[in-house]
């Protein structure tokens, strides 16, 4: 398929990428299908891929970061004219870079049509449960330089699935993760999207698996998203940047804050990342940003939840049973006042 500009392809794709959306928002696992593509591209920014690395989507869905991954090499940023590659380096982004796997027919079928629309017209897409495959087996051959992804939240996996991992858990993005990781080479560079509440669950399998990050990875940047950035999630997330071979020694934590309310009709922009991409280039420190030391951790726990220390908490939810004991105070008590105007009558 030939676009007389990259303008006009990323009209087609906007119009493509809206029909994306409806039928992912129609249901309900809406979040599933979609990540915003601010954020991708935001993501794909700070990982910095290049041509000859292999990149890599084990849960492709509509194949949005293998998209966008493809844009920044063929086109850089916001440019309208394709990058002068060779033939070889044309021949690389076209049939030996990006990688991907997608479980359900709806959203495999709707990403090799996403990507042949980006011009990548040989996707190696595959039709297969990810899950299933056995850790174990993993040959070098099989890894990559660069992961991005974001793995479906909330899914349960049966106890067969289970077994592939070392790290024994029914959470789907979980199980996501250590795959993740595992398919990374050495020195290999992943950004992957899941749930906020991954950083300080306080279960087996969490600790072990933050852990596991800690130790095998360089987990250097977490981006902490507002609610409201996946339309239909209804779940917080975070992003967690990491580089495969070396321990993480600090953490560089950036608090998103748009400034409003995002939603259906104010969706997150590009506008809204440009700092975080800015300021992580340099882990600099802001009102929104701040370094952690892993020496900090509880090495129990491995809590790595994302508290500003530039901002006031806010005030602490109360325990539902709290406020129902104090909702059925306030009953007896208006009962009781019933009872006395009653008398007077």
């Amino acid at each position: 398929m030939t676009f007389r500009s990259q303008e006009e392809k990323h009209e087609l794709s906007h119009l493509y990428e809206a029909k994306i959306k409806n039928m992912g928002n129609a249901g309900r696992n809406g979040g599933e299908y979609y990540t915003p593509r601010p954020l991708i591209r935001a993501m794909v920014r700070v990982i910095d891929p290049r041509i000859g690395e292999r990149i890599y989507d084990g849960a492709a869905g509509s194949a949005g970061f293998l998209c966008e991954a493809h844009d920044y090499l063929r086109y850089g940023l916001k440019s309208d004219e394709p990058r002068r590659l060779t033939t070889q380096q044309l021949d690389t982004l076209q049939a030996h870079t990006f990688y991907g796997k997608e479980k359900k027919s709806l959203p495999y079928v709707i990403g090799i049509m996403n990507m042949i629309l980006h011009g990548i017209e040989a996707p190696n897409l595959v039709h297969t449960n990810t899950l299933t495959e056995n850790l174990a087996d993993l040959q070098e051959k099989d890894r990559f330089d660069v992961i991005l992804a974001n793995p479906p939240f909330g899914g349960k996996e049966r106890k067969e699935v289970q077994q592939n991992f070392p790290i024994k858990t029914g959470e789907t993005a979980f199980l996501f993760l250590q795959h993740f990781i595992k398919r990374l080479k050495a020195g290999g560079r992943a950004a992957v999207v899941i749930k906020n509440t991954f950083l300080s669950n306080a279960d087996n399998a969490s600790k072990a698996l933050r852990q596991e990050l800690l130790e095998n990875c360089n987990l250097h940047t977490v981006l902490d998203c507002p609610g409201g950035t996946f339309l239909g999630a209804g779940v917080k997330t975070v992003v967690l940047f990491f580089e495969k071979g070396a321990p993480t020694r600090d953490i560089w934590y950036y608090q998103l804050d748009p400034g409003r309310s995002l939603g259906k009709t104010n969706p997150l922009n590009d506008d809204d990342l440009a700092e975080f991409v800015a300021l992580q280039a340099t882990f600099a420190d802001s009102d929104n940003s701040w370094r952690v030391s892993v020496d900090d951790l509880d090495r129990e726990t491995f809590d790595l939840s994302a508290k500003n220390p530039n901002k006031a908490e806010a005030a602490p939810l109360r325990d539902p049973e709290v406020i129902i004991n104090e909702i059925e105070t306030l009953d007896r008590e208006a009962e009781e006042i019933l009872e006395g105007i009653r008398g007077m009558l």
